[in-house]
């Protein structure tokens, strides 16, 4: 059985209320709980009536993907929030400035990528391509692009912002870039290269 993590982030940020971030633990910590129940269901289900118009196996492993998602993007969510923003340092500053022209440039594009999503919006590493992208995912289960590995996920669902915000998104993004700590991103970009 999977385990929630528990987050220093969990508490009040910059902006962001200790009630925003404690309802939304909730979910994600409803995320493990269904993740665990799916994989539990998939030791007996019936792989001989597998079907893609309707069988069991198909729901499964779908919602399995929605409920990993959730629980994978709100790790990473709540893993690099709670520094104090500013900005990053070393080979991950160079590389934004590379693929985005400046930290400004970069942050302005997270920003629109962030108010275009219906879910969330993620700068991530393109192994192919040796290249950071920022890119939508509209679903929990909406995944980055092949060979990517996600750095920073924001996450634009109303309940992320709507207790503190109500329908102010770009006010929310705002206070999110002040919130990252940029200490835990760039150790994750000096893990993957």
């Amino acid at each position: 059985m999977y385990e929630a993590k528990k987050f220093e982030s969990i508490r009040v940020l910059n902006g962001i209320s200790e009630k925003t971030m404690t309802e939304h633990y909730k979910l994600y910590e409803g995320y493990v709980k269904k993740y665990n129940e799916i994989t539990e269901k998939l030791r007996s289900v019936d792989l001989e009536s597998a079907n893609q118009t309707f069988s069991d196996i198909r729901s499964l492993k779908v919602d399995l993907t929605f409920a990993l998602g959730g629980v994978k993007n709100h790790e990473i969510y709540f893993g690099h929030l709670g520094g104090k923003g500013g900005q990053p340092s070393g080979k991950l500053l160079e590389q934004i400035k590379k693929d985005f022209g400046s930290l400004e440039s970069w942050q302005k594009d997270l920003k629109a990528t962030g108010m275009a999503a219906r879910g969330w919006a993620w700068l991530a590493w393109d192994w192919k391509m040796e290249k950071l992208f920022n890119l939508i995912g509209d679903a929990q289960n909406t995944f980055l692009v092949w060979d990517c590995s996600p750095l920073v996920a924001l996450d634009v669902y109303e309940h992320a912002y709507y207790l503190d915000f109500a329908t102010k998104r770009a006010e929310y993004i705002d206070k999110f870039f002040e919130n990252l700590d940029w200490s835990v991103i760039e150790k994750h970009f000096s893990d993957i290269l």
